[in-house]
């Protein structure tokens, strides 16, 4: 009994430590993908076009990661989704063209670091108030300070 306990919780971490890297490895995709953006934007003289044309690559992948992995989905439940759902494709949007604009202007450091601190700023506030997310979780003193320091890495990385 002792054994399956162990053995279930060292899978359960090493599922969680999994998890972490992968997400870690898309976190440092991302400016590498807004330079790509910008490369492409300058190439073609046009960041929403760039960022257009990395939408449809997006799509595309995305359409083949399906048909070969042979995913399944309940597509009759699209019908009974809430209609603000749907702005998820345009923040993703305004997302990726804004970073191709802001990239070359604040260069990487900058850039994504105020895109982390707006991340962390919106996720306690979505947690605090329980907006689509699992389960809410107050806003404390330590979640504020830890914003604050985003921040001023932000500050230090424009200073430094």
């Amino acid at each position: 009994m002792y054994y399956q306990t162990l053995e279930l919780i060292l899978i359960s971490d090493m599922d969680k430590i999994i998890w972490i890297v992968i997400v870690l490895l898309a976190g440092a995709f991302l400016p590498f993908q807004a330079g790509l953006n910008n490369k492409l934007g300058k190439a073609i003289d046009s960041p929403v076009y760039a960022s257009m044309f990395s939408f449809i690559v997006g799509a595309v992948a995305m359409v083949l990661y399906v048909i070969f992995t042979r995913q399944t989905a309940d597509l009759k439940g699209i019908s009974q989704v809430p209609y603000y759902v749907w702005i998820a494709g345009l923040l993703g949007a305004f997302y990726v063209t804004v970073i191709i604009l802001a990239f070359p202007k604040l260069g990487p450091g900058l850039t994504f670091g105020l895109v982390v601190a707006g991340q962390m700023t919106a996720s306690i506030l979505f947690e605090h108030n329980n907006i689509l997310v699992a389960q809410q979780s107050p806003i404390s003193f330590m979640k504020i300070f830890g914003v604050v320091l985003i921040v001023a890495g932000v500050i230090i990385i424009r200073k430094f």
